[in-house]
């Protein structure tokens, strides 16, 4: 099995990064390999329409180190854990997520990356929009 540490300069704060990566109600806006609806919960769990239909999320409790890893419950029943760390870096944050081939083939693995590379190209489209734009826009 191998990973692949996918991540993304953002020319913003690691905390504004981790505050809005870290609220489920934006998963939809850039996570498009996890969320591709809005947000349901049930307690601590987190309802998402995914590419791989209905899954259940669930995140580490919110902290200070920037630590996003997540537990993604496939319609299978099998559990994914996903490691996510936002970082502090010279132009402003880092994210960086450990992508796991598990049972993917390799060409399952390498769109795999590539989907969380988009996503974290989005991410960092909306918050580098967000620190340029005038206020009220």
């Amino acid at each position: 099995m191998q990973s692949r540490h996918v991540s993304r300069v953002i020319s913003a704060s690691p905390q504004s990064v981790y505050a809005f990566a870290a609220n489920p109600d934006n998963l939809p806006r850039w996570a498009s390999g996890l969320a591709q609806s809005e947000v349901t919960r049930e307690g601590d769990t987190l309802w998402v329409e995914s590419p791989m239909g209905r899954v259940s999320v669930r995140f580490v409790a919110p902290n200070e180190l920037g630590i996003l890893d997540h537990d993604v419950t496939l319609p299978s029943g099998d559990t994914v854990t996903n490691p996510v760390r936002v970082i502090s870096h010279p132009e402003g944050a880092e994210v960086v997520f450990t992508v796991r081939q598990l049972d993917l083939d390799d060409d399952e693995f390498e769109r795999d990356a590539l989907t969380v590379g988009e996503d974290l190209d989005r991410l960092r489209r909306l918050l580098e929009q967000a620190t340029t734009s005038p206020p009220g826009i």
